[in-house]
């Protein structure tokens, strides 16, 4: 018996919603290893596949008959929620969280830590050939290693939108992203490059703002039982000015989200598509070609995908099986979008949004998406 263990648990999801497994070690206070949890879980999300980790850890750690236990992740929402600071919305967390809880409850004490990835290796390792198994590729796996897993949670079935399954096949209720684009500014009306400069509405920004919010507002489904649905904005100017006019139509708040600000666009900010082009010629011709080239001092748009679809899979951990406003900016938008149609980034150059137009994308909890609306603006007319 072992009074005192470690527990280092991860997951992963090659997707996002897609082919997911977990990983959990469990160590003594010197650092041996004590037991090896892995699993295969099917299409599932990083934080379903993180929560069944902590899961098989935890249940690993009872069964050497540990007192007390240090649980180390590098998953933030699982270390935030499950320590009580963070809430936990979202209807396929909920039964995880309560199932890990239970067995915490077994111990006299236990303990969560977030640590970053580079020190969560094993459990990365152990997590990546259980996606490696889920993909159809041959695990590594280790000899001598502990590989059975604890029994995973099933996750609740939810009523699916019969229109769209009859369609496409996807089960669940989808997180439903309303996707606004700030109004009009100085810079967007001399079509300038404006990525991180914090520039205000004008005043045919704030009227452009206005219409969509008196749209929204009459939208179905956006007020219930007197609450507002979430309204959730970049935390630059224009975005928060165009969510604030939507959150008095409908009576609720602005939140912000990092995730959702705009391009850098570093040294060509400010510059029109044909000053960028003669200030950098070979370099503004990559960018047109390449998701992976950044601007000068700037950031490319493959680093803007990760870091939205980073903050979508916040959202829909937060929010999952919800309606949320997003309003946000003209990449992100069209990244959003990018998802949801599962294309590639090709799809930044070819697909155009006005400025306050609205768009509609559904991420289902079984990995289907759905595309409803792209750059409407009947209400602004």
């Amino acid at each position: 018996m072992t009074s005192h263990v470690v527990v280092e648990a991860d997951g992963g999801s090659r997707g996002n919603p897609g082919p997911a497994g977990y990983g959990a070690v469990v160590k003594d206070a010197d650092g041996d290893v004590l037991a090896e949890r892995k699993e295969s879980l099917g299409v599932v999300t990083n934080n379903v596949a993180e929560y069944n980790g902590l899961i098989a850890g935890l249940a690993a750690a009872a069964e050497l008959g540990a007192s007390t236990v240090d649980v180390r992740m590098d998953s933030k929402l699982v270390v935030e929620q499950m320590s009580g600071r963070w809430k936990i919305k979202h209807p396929d967390m909920q039964p995880l969280a309560e199932r890990a809880k239970e067995l915490a409850s077994g111990f006299s004490r236990v303990k969560y830590e977030w640590i970053p990835r580079a020190q969560n290796s094993h459990a990365d390792r152990l997590a990546n050939e259980a996606m490696d198994a889920a993909t159809g590729k041959p695990a590594a796996g280790r000899p001598g290693t502990a590989a059975s897993a604890a029994a995973k949670p099933k996750l609740p079935t939810r009523k699916p939108d019969r229109a769209t399954v009859a369609w496409t096949g996807a089960q669940g209720t989808p997180t439903r992203l309303l996707l606004l684009r700030h109004g009009q500014t100085e810079m967007s009306a001399l079509r300038r490059y404006s990525g991180r400069g914090d520039v205000p509405l004008t005043e045919l920004g704030r009227t452009q703002a206005a219409a969509a919010a008196k749209r929204l507002a009459a939208t179905e489904g956006l007020v219930v039982d007197g609450e507002a649905v979430p309204i959730i904005s970049s935390p630059l100017t224009r975005t928060k000015q165009t969510a604030q006019a939507v959150a008095d139509a409908l009576g609720g708040r602005v939140e912000t989200h990092p995730g959702l600000i705009e391009t850098d666009f570093g040294e060509w900010e400010g510059l029109t598509f044909a000053e960028a082009a003669d200030r950098d010629p070979e370099l503004h011709s990559s960018w047109l070609g390449d998701s992976s080239v950044p601007p000068p001092g700037g950031e490319s748009f493959d680093v803007v995908h990760r870091r939205v679809r980073k903050a979508r899979d916040e959202l829909i951990a937060e929010h999952g099986g919800r309606t949320l406003v997003l309003v946000s900016h003209v990449t992100p938008i069209k990244t959003l979008l990018r998802m949801g149609l599962d294309a590639g980034p090709q799809l930044l150059f070819r697909l155009h949004l006005d400025l306050a137009s609205l768009s509609i994308v559904e991420f289902y909890p079984d990995g289907n998406a759905s595309v409803r609306l792209v750059n409407d603006t009947s209400h602004l007319a």
